[in-house]
């Protein structure tokens, strides 16, 4: 990989699966900045605010399925209102603990999610989707 990517946000309500996703993204050294939000209504809140000046639009979203208040499906309904321009060259990953095949064939089926892996999200892991899609 020759550049770092901007950003990479995760939004998982399980803040030790949180540290251990940071730390690991921290190690693989891919992304100049990496934003961790234990709420995915204040992750959409980040994405629609654009306009702020410290914004930086995300290279990679790594949700969680199973979340209180709004959880990853539901986080995605809202997610493909947004603008075009703040979802184009950004990756979606479904990043979860379910072992349920509908929800992979659920996410399967949304063109919005790029890809559908298990935790825990290792650094030779991030790697992987990095150069996959980045390089």
């Amino acid at each position: 990989m020759t550049d770092k990517l901007d950003l990479i946000i995760f939004i998982d309500d399980d803040l030790a699966t949180n540290y251990l996703h940071e730390r690991n993204a921290n190690l693989a050294d891919c992304a100049k900045q990496i934003k961790v939000f234990s709420s995915a209504l204040d992750a959409l809140e980040y994405l629609k605010d654009t306009d702020k000046e410290d914004y930086i639009k995300p290279n990679i979203i790594f949700l969680d399925i199973n979340m209180p208040i709004m959880n990853g499906w539901e986080f995605l309904e809202e997610y493909e209102k947004l603008n075009l321009n703040e979802k184009s060259n950004l990756l979606l990953v479904m990043l979860t603990t379910s072992l349920n095949p509908k929800d992979k064939a659920k996410a399967d089926a949304l063109n919005v999610v790029s890809d559908f892996r298990n935790k825990p999200l290792l650094s030779e892991h991030l790697l992987e989707i990095v150069s996959e899609n980045f390089d």
